[in-house]
């Protein structure tokens, strides 16, 4: 009888040890409503590969002030962040697409109003091969996680983003509202996704 019993709890733990996991383990991320993504283009053959474009990104070139805007968006931003392991910044088959990545800079925005956030952000890849292949899994099944300095309420699933390979680089803009009730995120997608010019000048 004791031995059943001793089995039996040994089930129950284990059972109970299962659930937790399953309870507790971080689930997949958040992906926007809409995903817009855009490959390479042979006018970013200039810095195609990290060799031909060797110096780090640097939070002041990306990110030049604290507020972004469009014709009738205006965000401000959180304190940008440089993330070493660009793995941490992604989820889903955008994992295993970010290898060889050396650094992601990314930032959020909030508008006046606070009825809409957005984020900016960056990744560094080795080559415009590995670029695409980024836009492609952030395109399918997996995505970018948020920014710290989102709000809360950010409701990314409602959101918007633009994925684009840049040569070597990588850019993902991405809005949403903030809590219930509708928005036009026209405008505060093109005022986030303005900080992706900013690699135009690597061109030169």
């Amino acid at each position: 009888m004791r031995k059943w019993i001793a089995v039996a709890a040994a089930a129950v733990l284990a059972a109970g040890g299962a659930a937790s996991w399953w309870l507790l383990r971080e689930p997949d991320g958040v992906r926007p409503a809409t995903v817009r993504s855009e490959l390479n283009t042979a006018h970013y053959d200039p810095i195609a590969t990290r060799a031909l474009d060797p110096e780090p990104l640097t939070a002041a070139e990306i990110f030049p002030g604290d507020r972004v805007s469009s014709e009738q968006a205006v965000l401000t931003g959180a304190r940008p962040e440089s993330l070493a392991d660009c793995a941490s910044a992604v989820w889903g088959s955008a994992e295993a697409a970010v290898a060889g990545c050396t650094q992601a800079l990314r930032a959020g925005y909030t508008s006046a109003d606070g009825r809409t956030a957005g984020q900016f952000v960056i990744f560094n890849l080795p080559d415009s091969a590995a670029a695409d292949r980024l836009v492609t899994a952030l395109s399918r099944d997996g995505f970018v996680r948020p920014a710290a300095g989102l709000p809360e309420a950010f409701d990314g699933a409602r959101g918007w983003a633009q994925a684009r390979a840049l040569g070597h680089y990588v850019t993902v803009s991405w809005v949403a509202p903030v809590g219930g009730g509708r928005v036009d995120l026209t405008h505060p997608q093109l005022a986030v996704d303005g900080l992706s010019l900013a690699i135009q000048r690597r061109l030169v």
